[in-house]
């Protein structure tokens, strides 16, 4: 090889180095400027959760890939049901994807937290939460949320309430209860990606959700007639039980 075409190739791979090294402080300053930014405004244990009258729980598949229950899913369902059981929150927005008739976050979320006792009048169901930012977006201009707890793991509430922050959302971030799973590493991983794509939807290229809709406020009932309208469900049930249970013995 030529001096001349060694002093060429040299300086190719000082340059591609230095470009790599730019990627890597600008990937890794992103990612700790997102964490710095949002760090005061989560809530780490479930009993520390400031109140607030709306939730927003993402959505998150119920089973995963090897066909066990998803403990993110488990723990975001079980923060929410405590959260509206002790009075903390009073109503929940279940955000997630709706993409087939075959997959469908929002009433998963929903027949769950129905099983825990969470009134049908405590919950909306966004059927297009198809991402973290399609949540936010559709909350504030769909639904017409302002202020809100957002319900989901740590690793996932330093970019969705840098999100919120950045549509203008009053937000904290309440952490779901989590406990070590396969792909947890891999999954925190792809949120580091995430979070430098998410400085480029919102200050580059200009993100739009992927549908919005007219708007549906949020029908927010008071707690004490939520803790109401539960009761008397209750009882209906109990009622058709014992019914159901007389009309089936033997006379």
């Amino acid at each position: 090889m030529s001096t001349t075409l060694w002093k060429s190739f040299r300086g190719l791979l000082m340059s591609l180095g230095a470009l790599a090294l730019l990627a890597t402080l600008l990937f890794v300053g992103a990612n700790l400027w997102m964490l710095a930014e949002t760090r005061g405004a989560i809530d780490q244990q479930l009993a520390q959760c400031r109140p607030e009258r709306v939730g927003i729980v993402f959505g998150t598949s119920h089973w995963t890939r090897s066909g066990t229950r998803n403990p993110h899913f488990e723990g975001r369902m079980l923060a929410a049901s405590r959260l509206v059981e002790d009075g903390r929150v009073t109503h929940l927005l279940l955000s997630g994807d709706n993409s087939t008739r075959y997959y469908n976050e929002p009433v998963t979320m929903w027949r769950d937290l129905r099983s825990r006792e969470v009134p049908d009048a405590a919950m909306t169901l966004d059927y297009a939460g198809f991402s973290t930012f399609d949540t936010l977006s559709r909350a504030r201009d769909v639904f017409g949320v302002r202020q809100a707890l957002l319900i989901t793991q740590s690793w996932h509430l330093p970019r969705a309430l840098f999100i919120a922050r950045a549509l203008g959302l009053e937000a904290r971030g309440c952490a779901a209860p989590e406990r070590p799973s396969d792909g947890t590493l891999q999954l925190r991983a792809r949120e580091w990606v995430a979070r430098v794509a998410t400085l480029g939807d919102l200050y580059l290229w200009g993100r739009e959700p992927h549908f919005l809709g007219p708007r549906e406020p949020l029908n927010i009932v008071p707690g004490e007639e939520v803790s109401a309208a539960g009761a008397a469900s209750a009882a209906d049930t109990v009622r058709e039980s014992v019914t159901d249970s007389s009309s089936s013995s033997p006379r």
